[in-house]
């Protein structure tokens, strides 16, 4: 009997409204997170009182519109976690996606249906949202590729907001061509010429932030870049002392939050601290009406995030819009190469850990995973303040669990951080194999 994956919400058949064979996405299919409108259906936001308390959309995402332009078929909605407020995947009222890698482990979230659906063959590819790692948490989880794009860079019209500082749209795929021309359509990006990447940075505090050895998530890596671009590209950087120095508004996050955390990157711990402050007060005044009006029943951990978000106040605010841009700039800048002593190219790119460590197991109490979920905030902050775009990429199995690596490059830089993961990936499967 086939393995029911739990993946989707609602399942259905939309067919792209101008078939075509000349359409780049003709003759694969997609899943969507139950995030986005469609028209005709009711947006159900992972939880079943915002489900019976809207009515159906009266229109389609742009996006989702696009990828059906585009000549994909949708074959259903996806389930995520509640409002879109946690990275584990686990839903208390409709069930957790089984991870098609670990059936005994959590999928990722929020947009967990999306990845599994990927993951487990279910479709070629997948939508899904992601604020503060919604995207790249579960692609690391099931094993596949995930990206999030720059801030602003794909529609969010249509989308429920989570916390419109942070939300974007990304998508999921298993095969590296499938999801470079998803990319490109959702981009609204023609193909161009590949541009090698300029530097390569090895950000070493972040990679000694996962429980996996850094030789096993780096080594692969290197060696790809080394056979692909030439092993001079390759630079080891300390982000943490990097962003400290030239994120001055840091300092006050830094002071309240992170004293005497020996196992965190002071400075990307406040980096999360900021992010999260912003999303608790952007969640509250798009959905605090509506929270108060119908009282829902939340699941565990969604429920304290929601609660805390509902007491949020505007202090600070302004604080952490001031470290967004000063965050950008200064990556920006780590990212540049002077190139005959003039001109400035921003194609460098940023190597961290995805996540600190393997998919933890299903129904872990929430205090179990404290610090998991500080360090994993800390690395998912990188790209979720910056606004820059991030890829994660599939490295095999550690232990019997799935790993992974990610990719971070200027906002903006979106079309050549697919370029980069579209020539890599088959050398790094070869180096993964070759090395594992």
């Amino acid at each position: 009997m086939a393995v029911q994956y739990g993946a989707f919400m609602e399942k259905f058949l939309l067919q792209p409204s101008s078939p075509s064979d000349q359409l780049p996405l003709t003759g694969l299919t997609f899943a969507v997170k139950d995030i986005f409108d469609m028209d005709g259906h009711v947006t159900g936001f992972g939880n079943p009182e915002w489900l019976r308390t809207h009515p159906p959309a009266n229109h389609t995402a742009p996006t989702v519109s696009t990828i059906l332009r585009g000549g994909a078929t949708c074959i259903g909605r996806t389930i995520m976690d509640e409002m879109a407020y946690s990275i584990n995947g686990e839903n208390f009222h409709y069930g957790t996606p089984q991870n098609p890698c670990a059936s005994d482990r959590v999928p990722g979230g929020s947009s967990s249906g999306s990845a599994v659906a990927v993951g487990a063959n279910l479709v070629d590819f997948s939508l899904g949202t992601d604020t503060g790692g919604s995207v790249r948490v579960p692609a690391s989880y099931c094993g596949i590729l995930g990206f999030r794009p720059s801030h602003g860079a794909v529609s969010t019209s249509g989308v429920v907001p989570m916390a419109q500082s942070f939300d974007t749209v990304g998508w999921f795929a298993r095969d590296p061509v499938v999801f470079k021309k998803v990319g490109l359509l959702l981009l609204q990006q023609p193909e161009v010429e590949h541009q090698k990447p300029t530097q390569v940075l090895i950000a070493e505090d972040c990679f000694k932030l996962s429980s996996i050895p850094s030789e096993r998530l780096t080594q692969a890596f290197v060696n790809s870049v080394k056979k692909l671009f030439g092993g001079h590209l390759i630079k080891q950087v300390n982000l943490g002392n990097y962003v400290e120095e030239k994120v001055p508004s840091l300092k006050q996050f830094m002071i309240e939050g992170n004293a005497g955390n020996e196992h965190s990157i002071p400075s990307l711990a406040a980096l999360a601290r900021s992010l999260q402050l912003l999303q608790r007060y952007e969640f509250k005044i798009n959905h605090e009406e509506w929270v108060r009006t119908y009282n829902p029943h939340l699941g565990p951990g969604i429920s304290e995030r929601v609660s805390e978000a509902m007491r949020a106040t505007d202090e600070n605010i302004d604080l952490c819009h001031s470290i967004k841009i000063e965050l950008r700039r200064a990556l920006a800048a780590l990212l540049e190469v002077l190139y005959l002593s003039r001109m400035l190219h921003d194609f460098g790119v940023l190597a961290i850990p995805t996540v600190p460590g393997p998919p933890p197991k299903l129904n872990t109490d929430v205090s179990e995973l404290h610090d998991f979920r500080a360090k994993a905030f800390s690395l998912l902050s990188i790209a979720g303040v910056s606004g820059f775009c991030q890829v994660s990429i599939p490295l095999r199995l550690y232990n019997g669990l799935p790993v992974s690596i990610s990719l971070v490059a200027n906002h903006g830089s979106d079309g050549f951080l697919l370029n980069v993961v579209h020539s890599l990936y088959n050398t790094l499967e070869e180096e993964v194999k070759a090395s594992f």
